[in-house]
């Protein structure tokens, strides 16, 4: 898909809610932003809000942060005369779907084990759903991105760590503890770089931002030459800018990045057998420098049958994937 077809499907997405109709009133809450907006039936999303998530150690802001942009998307959808079926919020950590207590959430570590949906629903009326945030960009590209018409797809959000989301069949496949899907920790070197999870050789530290980031530094060293030695503070952007210009270090950096992604995708393409691939997030922008090393490395890894079904696609939701996704399972599910 062409990044003006992306566009238009958000213009369609965006062109304005039925008056009358019901909303659900979706956040995405990640570690620096939080964003929220009015999502309706049809997956047209109204009345964008962003606030910086609070750095705090008290739970109860971040429930506050999240009551705030909600109120405010109410307010803004008020005027159409939608009324809000429920508030949804993914969220970047695992969450235990029937109690909704956050698990984990590396990023936001306040509300480890906090009761969140309990301490939401004492702010407001409107029933409240909770799910992990690239569960829910999975279930928002299939709903109306990327993934339309297929239901075993499996998808990758390259930011600064790997997310990933599972359906299987049709049906979000969220594991026993709520904590499938978490395919940037799984190995695919096995004594490699070290990762925060705990582990060694992650996806997450060959194939993220901060990864892309990472390699380049080190490899500054072999490459005398490269233009990347004049910049401070190097970015995954800066690579991908300089790879686009030839830079043979930040090509070199974009290809084992595509390795190693391809190492992934051919254990995922043989454990689960999937239609179709997503792959999005911000790092996911270098894909014209890594994504034919990436399919090669899968095609070459993984059983030729299933390997050749397995298409490989971009994300077309963008940052709306979230929102559009645990909107969609509010609906579904109330």
């Amino acid at each position: 898909m062409s990044k003006r077809e992306g566009r238009l499907r958000v213009a369609e997405r965006t062109a304005g809610t039925d008056e009358g109709g019901e909303i659900v009133i979706a956040v995405d809450l990640g570690g620096t932003n939080l964003r929220a907006a009015a999502v309706d039936r049809c997956g047209r999303i109204n009345n964008h809000v962003r606030y910086q998530t609070p750095h705090t150690d008290d739970a109860e802001d971040i429930v506050h942060a999240i009551i705030a942009a909600a109120r405010e998307c109410e307010r803004r959808s008020a005027v159409d005369g939608a009324r809000v079926r429920a508030l949804a919020v993914a969220l970047p950590g695992t969450v235990e779907a029937k109690s909704g207590v956050v698990m984990n959430a590396p990023n936001i570590p306040c509300i480890n084990g906090f009761r969140l949906r309990a301490a939401l629903t004492e702010e407001i009326s409107w029933p409240v759903i909770l799910e992990n945030d690239a569960n829910a960009a999975a279930i928002g590209e299939m709903w109306r991105g990327s993934a339309r018409a297929h239901r075993t797809i499996v998808c990758l959000t390259l930011g600064t760590g790997v997310g990933g989301g599972i359906i299987l069949d049709g049906q979000l496949w969220r594991g026993v503890d709520g904590a499938a899907g978490e395919i940037g920790h799984m190995s695919v070197e096995p004594f490699g770089q070290a990762c925060n999870c705990g582990s060694r050789g992650c996806l997450e530290v060959y194939a993220s931002a901060t990864a892309i980031a990472r390699m380049a530094r080190e490899g500054l060293a072999r490459y005398p030459n490269s233009p990347l030695h004049s910049i401070r503070e190097l970015t995954a952007k800066d690579v991908y800018e300089h790879g686009l210009a030839g830079d043979e270090l930040s090509r070199e950096v974009f290809r084992r990045m595509g390795q190693y992604l391809g190492i992934g995708l051919a254990n995922l393409v043989n454990l689960l057998n999937p239609e179709l691939i997503v792959i999005g997030g911000g790092a996911a922008n270098g894909w014209d420098l890594f994504i034919e090393h990436a399919q090669q490395e899968m095609l070459a890894r993984a059983f030729p049958i299933p390997a050749r079904r397995a298409r490989i696609v971009r994300a077309a939701c963008g940052d709306d994937a979230g929102l559009l996704g645990v909107a969609h399972l509010a609906f579904g599910s109330l």
